[in-house]
């Protein structure tokens, strides 16, 4: 019998498009235009095998969709899609037992895929069942309200934090200063089933290595001077909750051996305690260094990378999502004008165009206050390109900087075009299209004069002229 399959979706294009794709997969496919109409169906007698639901429709939504879905079959595979792709939509559809999210818009091969693996695995669970095991999947969660972005890194951010959040195992977050490791750990433990006990940040860095065991674990009185009285360490204190561990590379090695215990075993001694200390702790750590390499260094315990890096969150640098950074400054304004008291504020659009072609390798929290640095000088409630201009050039980022920034992301742009169509030779084509630019460039500041040119690019004149070929002449010199 052919499975059968749900399309529900208010929009008439996407609801056609997905149910013909799904049709031309080989599948029976019944579309409606709101959860009620699929309610109705389901309600006369109707049998849908997989349902793809959109969020955001009149009458009953997607998530009150879902909900009423689990009420009549609790086994029965949902995917939500939606074009919000924000923590809170995925991270409500991960909590009410969707199989997965399907942000907007996708490629049709995705969810005629994701039909065959879920439609699949329905199989499997069916089968167990008949044999009387218990055939689970863990209902798959999502992220924070502070994270904002539609790009497509973000979107696979936002599924990895709701795939993640009400699993039990140790998450290592890594990327780079500044692109809010934390934030993702707080939103980790927001969606999890953890939410209402403590969480727990640290920064271990920031901690003399001295005093970082103490805080860790706690100290009875009289353990060492200046110990007047017991102390509960991090772990104490996130018991049944989660620890957040930041910075974890720049851990000593005595106190990673003391870690790796507590991870495999959950039990510690406070400093000069003699009592066993037993605590249920999620621990996220999170990293900017490469611990790989500090392992090969000697200066990381390979074991404790593997109890940490059991799931794995990449964080991009905003530099490769920078379709986000209107909507981030526009926030970041926001929340700086209500924080001072100001009046409304808004970015021109030359304004967020200039801030588009910044690298900003401070990344989003160099984006942050750099807008409130933009909202404080704020002469009206519009700010223009000249005030980014003048911001970035007080910062130390001229725009000279900027426009070796711009051509470096253009060219991480094409590089990146060129390996997502699986172009052969990349190096090579760009490395002639480079050199092509180059001269180009210069016979033309030179008014077509070869030696000129050569001179001022450090190459010589007869280069300049093989790398022309017979088909394009500058100016000889007189």
């Amino acid at each position: 019998m052919s499975a059968r399959i749900f399309v529900v979706d208010d929009d008439r294009a996407v609801r056609f498009v997905l149910a013909e794709a799904l049709r031309d997969a080989g599948f029976t496919v019944q579309a409606f235009d709101s959860a009620d109409a699929a309610l109705a169906a389901l309600a006369s007698g109707e049998r849908a095998d997989l349902v793809f639901t959109d969020v955001r429709m009149p009458g009953t939504d997607g998530l009150g969709f879902l909900e009423a879905l689990r009420q009549r079959d609790a086994d029965l595979p949902v995917v939500v899609m939606s074009a919000y792709t924000d923590v809170a939509t995925t991270a409500g559809a991960f909590r009410g037992g969707a199989r997965d999210y399907l942000p907007k818009p996708f490629d049709l091969d995705v969810p005629v895929q994701l039909a065959r693996e879920l439609l699949k695995a329905r199989e499997g669970e069916a089968a167990a069942k008949a044999k009387g095991a218990a055939a689970t999947l863990p209902p798959e969660p999502e992220g924070p309200p502070q994270l904002v972005g539609n790009s497509a890194p973000m979107r696979e951010l936002f599924r990895a934090i709701g795939r993640y959040a009400q699993l039990p195992l140790a998450v290592l977050v890594t990327g780079e200063t500044g692109t809010g490791k934390e934030l993702v750990a707080r939103a980790l433990h927001a969606e999890s089933p953890r939410a209402k006990r403590p969480f727990v940040a640290l920064n271990t860095a920031a901690i003399p290595a001295e005093l970082l065991e103490s805080e860790l674990f706690g100290h009875e009185a009289g353990a060492f001077t200046g110990a007047n009285k017991r102390h509960v360490g991090r772990f104490e204190q996130a018991d049944g909750g989660t620890l957040f561990l930041d910075e974890i590379g720049d851990m000593p090695a005595g106190l990673q051996t003391r870690l790796l215990r507590v991870l495999a075993e959950g039990e510690f001694f406070r400093v000069g305690g003699r009592e066993l200390i037993r605590v249920d702790v999620r621990v996220i750590a999170a990293t900017h260094q490469d611990l790989a390499a500090r392992v090969a260094e000697g200066r990381f315990r390979e074991d404790l990378l593997h109890r940490l890096d059991v799931l794995r969150i990449s964080l991009p640098p905003l530099r490769e999502r920078r379709d986000d950074i209107p909507v981030l400054a526009a926030r970041f304004v926001t929340e700086a004008a209500q924080a001072m008291g100001l009046g409304s504020r808004r970015l021109a659009t030359a304004a967020q165009e200039r801030l588009q072609q910044h690298a900003f390798p401070g990344n989003v929290r160099e984006l942050r206050n750099l807008c409130f640095r933009l909202v404080a000088l704020a002469a009206s409630e519009r700010i223009p390109a000249a005030a980014v201009d003048a911001a970035l050039r007080d910062a130390g980022v001229s725009t000279t900087a900027r426009g070796a920034q711009a051509w470096r992301l253009a060219l991480e742009e094409e590089v990146q075009r060129c390996l997502r169509n699986g172009e052969q030779n990349v190096a090579d084509a760009l490395r002639a299209a480079f050199d092509d630019t180059l001269l180009s460039a210069a016979l033309a500041h030179h008014h077509g004069h070869r030696q000129k040119a050569a001179e001022q690019l450090g190459i010589g004149r007869n280069t300049v002229a093989r790398k022309l070929g017979p088909g394009r002449r500058g100016r000889k010199p007189a």
